[in-house]
This record gives structure tokens, C-alpha cells and sequence, in this order.
């Protein structure tokens, strides 16, 4: 039986309604997610942005024998709660550098106590009445002030938080990225043209797709484990070192680099090949003189993403040690590391509430560093990428 013109147009009526909604929820959920992006960076950068600025006061340092011995010697009395122990510390190592000091009484700024640097920037500080006294003089004297925090980006981890900074991760960082991508590039690239170039369509390659596609998805801790059983319980590599961090990473993000591989691959025209081959080059000639090079803008977005998922990585760099408290700079592939989001992991674990500065400090900097790597993804495509 036939409809008549009017229930048509209620149908028509009642699609265009509930088409109507569901752009509006779409455009609400949409909404939604972008309010909470920007309230997760904007509670970022409250709390971290006070972490790029330290705490310093002007003191008068004494240079004497006794404070070679006795570092708390150097500095009066009224203020030698203010001064971070850190710093004494260092007192008796630079007489012993240069002796010229040695008697010697100078006006210098020097790094504020933790609980000083909470103070001058309002927090809840465990300073006494008698301390907070003297602060205040010292602001009014125009000789305590928060200054850009150099320390953060100059020194390791510490368990003092005004000696705190990344340099130690973001070293440990580079190190294991550099591992990561001398592996994971050459074998996912090549594995990625054979596979898509060179190899059968049988049940043998099939599965291995099957599985580069599961290895993609799995939870990343898996690697971990996998990196802790093969590397160091077997192959014996240096634990928490930036190899054994770099090759579980590279396991990790072999798959990706393969798929983005495989995909920039299929984008070039068959016609390519068929002209390579039609003027009598052989199969490799036309992989490596025209498919790679019209390729490789794609594979190097796909590797430049991988990367930058392997660096925000934490749960299997945890499980092959890397979390270890590391002061000073590490130099070698091989030498006890930490990376930045395992450095992050640990000072939010602090019970010092300095620490939650440096906490979301440490995470705008990755941040940073992860956004810059998928731009410069995204700009490299629109740059190189063609349109067949």
C-alpha cells in the first residue's frame, strides 16, 4: 500500500530531527572534550608554571677554616635555617677550588630552603613565626626574591626539592629514544617493505600481519615484561640502563612503525611501479628508487608519532628499573638512567608538597616536548605528502 505525501514528510520530519540531535550531542560531546583539555592545562600551569621560579636570598658568606669543617658555619645564625642545605654543602668543595676564598666574607645570593620558596609563593610553609619574621625583612631589604629556577633544568633528581631538576631524565630520555629509534626504524621499515613489496600473500604471511596488529594494541607493560625476560634475565643487559629501556621500548613501537610503513606504501600509486618496470628495472630497483623516496614522508610521520608514544611511556621502563634515583647526569648507554615520565612518577609519590610544582612543572615540559614531535608530524606531511 502506498504512503501518502503526509506520512512522507513526517518521515522526512523525524530523520531530520533526530539527524538534528545527533549533531548536537556529537557538537556537546566535542565541546565537552575540548572544556576538559583545557582545564587539564590550565591546572598544569598553575601548579607547574611556579616550579621554573626558585626562592633566593642575599646573604653574607664566611669563608673561614671553620666552616670548611662545618659548612653551617659560613652563614649567621638568624638565617641558617634559610639557606638550603644543599648549598652549605658545597662550601668546604669550592674553598678547595679555589683557595683565594679561604678568609674571605662576601654578599652573595644563594638558594632559599625549600620551605622559604613555598612561602614567598603563598603555599602552606612549615616555616616558624621567628622564620617567617625574618623572611619578611629580607623581602623588605629587597634581598629575597623568586628568581627563574636554572637548578630545574641544570641538575639531577634530589631529595631536597630546591635542588631538584630533570636534567638527569631528559638525559636519561635522549639516551633511551636514541636506542629505541637505531632499532626500531631500520627493522620496522625493512620489515614493512618486504611484507607489503616482496613477500607472498600466504597463510604465513598472514598470521605475521595478524599478529603485528595484535603487538599494536596489547598494553604496553606487556613489553616490560617481555624486555625484563629477554633482555636483562637472558642477554644479561644493564639494569635500569638506557639500553635495556631503549630496546623494550623498541619492541613496543616496532609495530607502529611497521603499520605507518605499510600504509605509506600502499599510497603510492601502482602506476609508479608499473612505469619502473616497464623501462626494465628490477623489483628492488623500483622499491628503492621510486616507492621509498615517494614513501618517505609518510613513514617518517608514522616513526616521528611512534616515538613520541615510546617517550610518554612509563609502566615498561618501571619494570626493567628504570626509576632509580639518579643525581647526577648519566653519560653512557649503559649506566643506571631515569626518563622524564619516571621521573614524574616518583616526585608524585613525595610526601613534600615542593614536589607537586616540580610534579606538574616536569609534565609541562614533556608535554611540551610531545606536542613539538606531533607537530613536526603533522608539518612534515603537509609538507612532503602528494596527492595521487
Amino acid at each position: 500500500m502506498s504512503q501518502s505525501f503526509d506520512d512522507i514528510s513526517a518521515q522526512l520530519k523525524r530523520r531530520h530531527r533526530k539527524s538534528a540531535r545527533l549533531k548536537w550531542i556529537s557538537m556537546g560531546a566535542l565541546g565537552l572534550a575540548g572544556l576538559f583539555l583545557v582545564l587539564f592545562f590550565a591546572d598544569m600551569l598553575v601548579k607547574g608554571l611556579p616550579a621554573f621560579k626558585q626562592a633566593q636570598i642575599q646573604v653574607q658568606v664566611d669563608y673561614s677554616e671553620q666552616a670548611s669543617q662545618l659548612p653551617l658555619a659560613a652563614v649567621n645564625e638568624d638565617v641558617r635555617s634559610l639557606v638550603s642545605r644543599g648549598y652549605l654543602r658545597l662550601i668546604p668543595g669550592r674553598m678547595e677550588d679555589d683557595p683565594e676564598l679561604l678568609g674571605t666574607t662576601r654578599q652573595e645570593w644563594v638558594l632559599a630552603d625549600g620551605q622559604v620558596d613555598q612561602y614567598l609563593k603563598g603555599h602552606h610553609s612549615k616555616l616558624k613565626a621567628g622564620e617567617q619574621a625574618v623572611v619578611d625583612r629580607l623581602v623588605e631589604q629587597g634581598r629575597a626574591e623568586l628568581r627563574f629556577n636554572t637548578t630545574f633544568f641544570t641538575s639531577g633528581d634530589s631529595k631536597m626539592p630546591e635542588l631538584t631538576g630533570i636534567a638527569s631524565a631528559a638525559m636519561g630520555t635522549l639516551l633511551t629514544l636514541l636506542v629505541t629509534l637505531a632499532v626500531a626504524f631500520p627493522i620496522g621499515v625493512m620489515t614493512a617493505v618486504y611484507l607489503e613489496e616482496f613477500a607472498p600473500d600466504n597463510r604465513f604471511t598472514q598470521a605475521i600481519e595478524i599478529n603485528i596488529n595484535n603487538l599494536a594494541a596489547i598494553p604496553s607493560i606487556l613489553f616490560g615484561l617481555l624486555g625484563l625476560a629477554i633482555f636483562i634475565n637472558f642477554f644479561g643487559v644493564p639494569r635500569s640502563s638506557p639500553l635495556v629501556g631503549g630496546l623494550t621500548l623498541a619492541l613496543m613501537t616496532l609495530p607502529v612503525i611497521i603499520i605507518a610503513t605499510r600504509t605509506a606504501l600502499r599510497s603510492v600509486p601502482e602506476s609508479i611501479r608499473h612505469a619502473a618496470f616497464g623501462v626494465g628495472c628490477s623489483r628492488w630497483q623500483v622499491v628503492r628508487d621510486h616507492v621509498l623516496p615517494l614513501a618517505l614522508p609518510g613513514i617518517m610521520t608514522g616513526s616521528i608519532i611512534g616515538l613520541a608514544q615510546a617517550m610518554g611511556e612509563t609502566a615498561p621502563l618501571i619494570i626493567v628499573g628504570m626509576v632509580a634515583f639518579i643525581p647526577d647526569v648519566t653519560t653512557s648507554f649503559t649506566e643506571a638512567a631515569t626518563v622524564l615520565p619516571a621521573q614524574i612518577f616518583t616526585w608524585a609519590g613525595e610526601p613534600d608538597r615542593a614536589f607537586i610544582e616540580k610534579t606538574s612543572g616536569g609534565i609541562l615540559v614533556l608535554l611540551t616536548v610531545l606536542i613539538t614531535l606531533n607537530a613536526t608530524a603533522v608539518v612534515l606531511r603537509k609538507k612532503f605528502e602528494r596527492r595521487w
